[in-house]
């Protein structure tokens, strides 16, 4: 077994694969501070409570848009699972070749996600992550990855609605049943989620006529993604596990013999 980790802005993903199956996941926050016990002892309890022994842990690897996390999360996965993990960032071996201008910004989020979508449903194809940010990522027929934009993510549009205005609610991100809203509530829900169909179907339709790529498959993924996915042609595939997955591939790409 190997255990996968996606350190995000807002949480911390964990997956356990036995092969190539996906055995279980869970979750804890990015945003609090913890020291190597603390992660160590939560992820052995994590483990315990989904049936997991953790001596089948064979390995790991770690994507992580937190620096400030990392050193406390290694030290508790080699003290508490007695293996080092493989690290994605420059010199890993990916299968995909980075034409950016400067391949050292791309983030390793973005990274796993393109290596999975490309593996996964080949190219060209179009890779939207629904997280903090929302993520648009373009992988050549032949596996070049240069293209990106980055937008902000619903929920970050969400809390600057509540947060930077007086007499606006926190309200939780759905579609409500008409963008003709008629009060305060379902009139933020519809400004969010149809803002962002619309947002997402432009962007995609731009990059289809500035590309000239006319079979470019659209898949997307992230917490939020299923919402957006489901309201519009746009989007081909939604993979949940998309993350997880690029994460398991990287790791048998570099690590498979050892």
């Amino acid at each position: 077994m190997i255990l996968v980790i996606d350190v995000g802005n807002t949480n911390i993903t964990f997956g356990v694969y036995e092969s190539k199956k996906l055995i279980t996941t869970f979750r804890m926050t990015s945003r609090t501070m913890r020291t190597s016990d603390e992660y160590g002892t939560e992820i052995l309890a994590m483990l315990q409570n989904n049936q997991i022994d953790r001596r089948k842990v064979g390995g790991a690897i770690i994507a992580s848009v937190v620096p400030k996390v990392m050193h406390a999360l290694i030290g508790a996965v080699v003290r508490y699972l007695h293996t080092e993990p493989l690290i994605v960032g420059s010199g890993i071996k990916t299968g995909i070749k980075i034409t950016s201008e400067n391949p050292k910004e791309i983030g390793p989020d973005r990274i796993v996600d393109v290596v999975a979508a490309y593996e996964k449903y080949g190219g060209p194809v179009l890779v939207l992550d629904f997280g903090t940010a929302t993520t648009y990522d373009l992988v050549t027929e032949d596996g070049r990855f240069g293209v990106g934009i980055t937008a902000p993510g619903i929920r970050i549009s969400a809390k600057a609605l509540w947060e930077d205005t007086a007499r606006l609610p926190e309200v939780e991100i759905k579609k409500p049943d008409s963008i003709l809203a008629r009060e305060t509530i379902s009139s933020m829900q519809a400004g969010l989620v149809y803002g962002q169909i619309g947002q997402t179907e432009y962007i995609i339709n731009q990059v289809k006529k500035e590309t000239g790529i006319t079979d470019l498959k659209v898949v997307a993924t992230g917490g939020l993604g299923r919402i957006i996915a489901d309201e519009t042609d746009t989007i081909d595939i939604y993979d949940s596990a998309l993350t997880l997955d690029g994460l398991r591939i990287l790791y048998e790409k570099n690590c498979s013999g050892k």
